[in-house]
């Protein structure tokens, strides 16, 4: 009996210093990342509302691309995780090699439209000529972006799959800090420098994305294992090609299902009451806020995770996914509080009419539990289901909540029934909770805990032992 509580023990702390490791320079980043596309809104602020709107609608490339990047780098991070376990680290390289071929073929797409045609581009948003003039300019500049981007995501998804999350978090950490300050620079003028307004945002962006692909390599260099070596492309195997395309597309799908669904909550509150939308602009900032920690939490346990069934260590991984869930609950009561904390500084903050301010203090108090549903959801289908190779559930999910469930309910909430704003708010607020029951219903199930790493895979292709791999 004593022995089991000792070991019992030890396993609790060695899942509490693993996760602490993981999910620190994690919850940092998302933080980082959070303040910087505030503090570009902030800036653009003193150039003009012309410049602000340009901006946002141009910028929707950029989330379109970085949700590519980041379906191919969950793919990626998924067989990563598990092949590190297994200490595989050819296999490693053929998947980096794989996810670089798609990323830098959708990079050279996005780049090169938007260095030739980003007037047309700006056309598909707004039919205003000072939009499509701001936004043409800024699309061709952000295009060295783009070509540089498709390269840095993957390889910081490698690095953080194999617990390289410092040396990750080190790297966008300073291209998020050299972006604030470079937009300082060609925005307001500073040490001599033109003011470029919403050009300055592409160059400092494009820069600081240079600047981190730069880092990139020199950090590759200096890796034993895990290096950014475009040989690795050219490895051919056809088994983790397969597995790549089975895990890559489902988290694809999901993330552009769950993205395109969620946005159509602003297009029915929108139709709505502009008062609403503008109460709803203050709310999505601090709900982000309220969820890093939450979503650190995913991220981390889905490396950890990950390695664990790579190591074929399943019933430890079945522990840590159960130890993982209760931290999920705490953390999300935390972002709940933090939503909470948030009422009345902005009820003192936000310059909003009466209407929006009563908009605002109730959208924020249905936040306030809100914020659970999407921690534990998160939690189990991006962290845990993603790292036992269960990437098709969570698109299938999501697809019927947002789909089926969630935005006709909000249509005919709104427009059929024409119930106020804030039932209609309340009613999509639900999607996370009609969720619960069949995620953690698989999550009971066990069917996500796989091991889906393959033994022998270059016996076949005895050439490609001359590719150098790291």
């Amino acid at each position: 009996m004593k022995l089991n509580i000792l070991k019992k023990r030890l396993n609790r702390d060695d899942f509490s210093s693993q996760i602490t490791k993981l999910v620190i320079p994690i919850v940092l980043q998302n933080l980082l990342s959070a303040s910087v596309n505030s503090a570009d809104v902030i800036m653009l602020n003193f150039v003009g509302q012309s410049s602000i709107s340009a901006v946002s609608l141009a910028a929707q490339y950029t989330s379109i691309l970085f949700m590519v990047f980041f379906g191919l780098g969950t793919g990626a991070s998924i067989l990563t995780a598990q092949y590190f376990g297994k200490n595989d680290f050819k296999a490693i390289a053929a998947i980096q090699g794989i996810a670089l071929r798609f990323s830098i073929s959708f990079s050279i797409l996005f780049g090169v439209a938007a260095l030739t045609i980003p007037e047309l581009m700006m056309l598909l948003f707004t039919k205003d000529p000072e939009l499509i003039e701001i936004g043409a300019s800024y699309l061709r500049i952000l295009s060295i972006s783009f070509f540089c981007c498709g390269i840095v995501e993957i390889y910081l998804s490698v690095l953080r799959s194999v617990s390289r999350v410092v040396v990750s978090t080190a790297l966008n950490t300073f291209a998020f800090t050299s972006n604030i300050l470079l937009n300082a620079v060609f925005i307001f003028g500073l040490f001599g420098a033109p003011k470029l307004g919403a050009v300055g945002v592409a160059i400092a962006t494009s820069l600081s994305r240079l600047m981190e692909l730069i880092l990139c390599f020199i950090v590759s260099a200096a890796s034993r294992n895990v290096k950014l070596d475009f040989k690795a492309i050219f490895i051919r195997n056809k088994l983790l090609f397969k597995d790549f395309i089975r895990l890559s597309l489902p988290a694809l799908g999901n993330d552009i299902v769950w993205g395109v669904g969620f946005s159509m909550y602003s297009v029915i509150i929108g139709h709505m009451s502009s008062d609403a939308v503008a109460a709803n602009s203050f709310v999505v900032v601090v709900r982000n806020f309220g969820t890093i920690l939450c979503f650190g939490f995913s991220s981390a346990g889905g490396i950890l995770l990950g390695q664990l069934i790579g190591e074929n260590k399943l019933e430890q991984a079945a522990l840590y996914a159960k130890k993982l869930l209760k931290l999920t609950v705490i953390t999300g009561a935390v972002g709940g509080l933090i939503v909470l904390g948030a009422i009345p500084v902005l009820m003192n903050f936000a310059s909003l009419n009466e209407t929006g301010m009563h908009y605002l203090k109730y959208m924020l108090l249905i936040n306030t539990y809100y914020v659970m549903g999407a921690a534990v959801n998160t939690t189990l289908i991006v962290g845990a289901f993603r790292a036992g190779g269960d990437s098709r559930f969570g698109f299938i999910c999501d697809l019927i909540d947002m789909w089926v469930y969630a935005v006709p309910l909000g249509f005919f909430a709104a427009f059929v029934l024409k119930l106020p704003v804030l039932w209609v708010y309340f009613l999509l607020c639900t999607d996370e909770f009609v969720k619960w029951p069949w995620v953690i219903r698989h999550y009971r199930s066990g069917k996500w805990l796989k091991n889906i790493t393959r033994d022998n895979l270059f016996e076949e292709t005895p050439n490609t032992d001359s590719v150098s791999v790291g």
